[in-house]
This record gives structure tokens, sequence and C-alpha cells, in this order.
């Protein structure tokens, strides 16, 4: 078992990945972390902060509860 790992593609999706495979895909972060649960529901899934802040970007994880 290895993270799950939420990511905003470039055309505004969203898609969960492991492993370099495409596990589940969303309009939003929320569809795409239900469905990876869906998916795997004994992994951990981590999401991409959404947000650009003057101290960072969208290199952070957070697990998604």
């Amino acid at each position: 078992m290895s993270n799950i790992y939420v990511e905003q593609e470039k055309d505004g999706t969203y898609t969960a990945t492991q492993n370099h495979r495409v596990i589940a895909e969303g309009d939003t972060q929320q569809q795409a972390i239900d469905r990876a649960r869906r998916a795997k529901p004994d992994d951990a899934v981590l999401a991409e902060r959404v947000r650009n802040t003057s101290v960072g970007g969208r290199d952070k994880w957070r697990r998604a509860y």
C-alpha cells in the first residue's frame, strides 16, 4: 500500500494517482478524493494545496480526511 496523490491538471480537473498510475479523476478535488477512496479504501489520500501564497506554492501536501 502506498499513498494516493491528488493533483490539479493543467485543464483544471483533478487526478488521483498511485505509483504513477491514474486511480481516479474528478472535476473538483473533492470528487477525485472520494473516487480514490472508493477505489482504494485502505490507502492514505494526500491532496495538493490548491492555493498559492506569498510563502508557499503547490509544493505542500495535506492528508485528506
